[in-house]
């Protein structure tokens, strides 16, 4: 190859390294973001990948892995990893060199997975990330020792800074040049005993890793508080209540903002166009149906800000260590509390997320009780029936509407659990692998990360309004406008539907207006909110975006109570029970899934209906 083409030529480079190790933040910084997702072959597995363009213009291809703690694979994603790095993946090339990043604070646990990764065939370069973390923690390491010791160049980095990563991109402009050239070196490593290996590891890190004498670290010192016992537990429900009650009280002005602007479009429109379909399909289909949900945005922003946090800070592992115990009665562990933190956010990240737990009976149950957190496409329906009838006062300094927004949280999880021992106990009956899980070092976030991670997540909320919401809300609009000599919701196509699921609804408390609405809202549960906005704007009794108040106006509080418990177990999201068909390569267990749901959603919402009215709240 002449020295022309080496150079034009795209070198692709695998990070690789445990979890929290810092790859995605410098795969961020390199690429400016700017990644393509996709899905490996034959599975479900994410990776990401990005092009950057190194001092001198050559061009590099970064493919972003899943974390890996060693290259037996337990866990489904660790496997998919491992093989993209050896490339036994169908439809992918081999990457032509490994960036192995580690976080310097945790040199001790981590150096064997190097070791190990020396036999993969391929050029690597050790990457000592976090720095300064581990300088603020008393740890010094003799990298130009580490480099003899185990014969790979090694490069100190600090990748959330552009002067933390000078020094690896002046690397990796010579290496990937040794690396288009094919010259540049292959490490071995002698196949042997995992136990041996360790060993070996633990030597080297004994020879070139230092402390400072310290009493306590920072994250020691943090630890001590938020992993007690008992005290760390109300530390963790004390933040998740925080978390709930923000999502009410900080949302408010920016919700108004929202729902008086929709107001203001949706009458703009009908003064300028003349009466008559187009003037009702715009107005009262479009805007009204999209409106409805997209006032709730300032709220799923919220959620979203403290999760992220969560995640950034490194508290995530923390909980999951914490509840460990609670989730060891139903027979789980705490790694799948991450997987369930993560479906409050949506449930099909929390069913991928699961790949991580390594018992597949655990993995499984995880998976099928994940449809039961309060997922962000919930939360316009609870706010709607709670914004019509719970009223916006005060227990204290507590939201009275958060405190009950809340409790369907908590009753939810609580159902979950059920839902886990029965499941070990019958369907993924089989022992449950006990807790192992790396605490990584408290760190703040990364500021521009965490505003990239926090704009993400709205324009997925945003993009479902357009993608599913929008296209819903024009075909309710379509089935409840026409037959056109229809002279009331009964008339249309979309009573008609409505009418054939009414017997089966009426006797847990449901309208017409509700049932009507479950039927697109399988697409997603959200657009139940749009369906009901148009079907009261086509019928004439929608208030100016006000949905909480035709609410409140046409609805009995037991009715209402009885929707609420519907949509805390509702199976309505076929997005997840196709991913759920997908990570378990079966129909059984979707078809399970669907089925306990709705049998839960039906019993519970009718005993809500009925014992209401029995208080009198019909």
């Amino acid at each position: 190859m002449s020295e022309s083409e080496t150079m034009t030529k795209t070198v692709r480079l695998a990070l690789l390294g445990a979890p929290n190790c810092g790859k995605t933040s410098l795969f961020n910084a390199l690429t400016g973001g700017k990644a393509k997702v996709a899905n490996y072959p034959g599975v479900t597995v994410e990776y990401r990948k990005g092009l950057f363009a190194l001092p001198g213009g050559r061009e590099v291809e970064l493919l972003d892995l899943p974390g890996v703690y060693g290259d037996c694979g337990h866990s489904m994603d660790e496997r998919v990893a491992i093989d993209a790095v050896r490339g036994k993946l169908e439809g992918e090339r081999a990457p032509d060199g490994i960036v192995f990043m580690l976080d310097a604070a945790q040199i001790e646990t981590h150096l064997h997975n190097v070791l190990q990764a020396k036999n993969y065939g391929l050029p690597i370069v050790l990457v000592l990330n976090m720095m300064d973390m581990a300088a603020r923690d008393g740890l010094t390491i003799n990298v130009e020792q580490l480099e003899q010791e185990l014969g790979l160049p090694v490069v100190t980095s600090v990748a959330v800074r552009a002067s933390g990563r000078a020094h690896l991109l002046d690397f990796l402009r010579e290496w990937t040049g040794d690396i288009a050239h094919g010259s540049a070196a292959v490490p071995t490593e002698q196949p042997g005993e995992l136990r041996e290996i360790q060993s070996r590891a633990r030597s080297v890190s004994r020879t070139v890793v230092s402390r400072i004498p310290r009493t306590e670290t920072t994250t020691q010192k943090i630890d001590a508080v938020v992993l007690h016992p008992v005290g760390g537990l109300l530390i963790l429900f004390a933040i998740l209540f925080v978390m709930f009650q923000a999502v009410y009280t900080w949302s408010g002005p920016a919700m108004d903002l929202i729902e008086g602007g929709i107001g203001a479009l949706g009458s703009a429109v009908a003064s300028v166009l003349p009466d008559g379909l187009l003037e009702s399909l715009i107005v009262d289909g479009a805007i009204a149906g999209v409106g409805a949900v997209l006032v709730f945005l300032p709220q799923i922003i919220i959620l979203f800000a403290f999760i992220l946090l969560l995640e950034a800070s490194g508290y995530m592992s923390r909980a999951a260590f914490l509840v460990d115990s609670i989730m060891a009665k139903v027979g789980l562990n705490g790694r799948a509390f991450i997987p369930l933190l993560s479906s409050f956010a949506c449930a099909i990240p929390g069913v991928m997320a699961a790949r991580t737990i390594e018992q597949e009976r655990d993995r499984l149950t995880t998976i099928m009780i994940a449809p039961l957190m309060t997922c962000a496409a919930r939360w316009p329906v609870y706010f709607l029936i709670i914004g019509a009838f719970i009223p916006a006062t005060k227990v204290g300094p507590f939201s009275v509407q958060g405190l009950v927004a809340f409790g369907l949280i908590i009753v939810g999880i609580v159902f979950a659990f059920i839902m886990a021992a029965i499941f070990k106990r019958t369907l993924a009956r089989g022992e449950s692998s006990g807790l192992l899980i790396e605490l990584p070092s408290y760190k703040a976030p990364v500021f521009k990360d965490y505003l990239r991670g926090l704009w993400d997540r709205a324009m997925i909320f945003v993009t479902r309004a357009g993608r599913i919401i929008l296209p819903a809300s024009i075909a309710i609009w379509v089935l409840t406008t026409f037959p056109r000599s229809a002279e009331n919701i009964e008339g249309t196509f979309a009573g008609m539907i409505g009418n054939v699921l009414l017997p089966v609804l009426r006797p847990i408390g449901f309208n017409l207006e509700m049932a009507i609405s479950l039927i697109p809202a399988m697409a997603a549960r959200e657009v139940a909110v749009s369906s009901l906005a148009t079907i009261y704007a086509v019928s004439g009794e929608a208030a100016e975006g006000n949905m909480t108040a035709v609410i409140a106006s046409n609805w009995s509080l037991a009715t209402g109570l009885a929707f609420l418990a519907w949509f805390v177990f509702a199976p309505q999201c076929l997005s997840t029970f196709a991913i759920i068909r997908k990570e378990t390569n079966s129909w059984r267990w979707p078809l399970i899934a669907f089925g306990y749901l709705f049998v839960l959603a039906y019993v519970m919402a009718g005993l809500t209906y009925h014992i209401a009215r029995g208080f009198g709240l019909a």
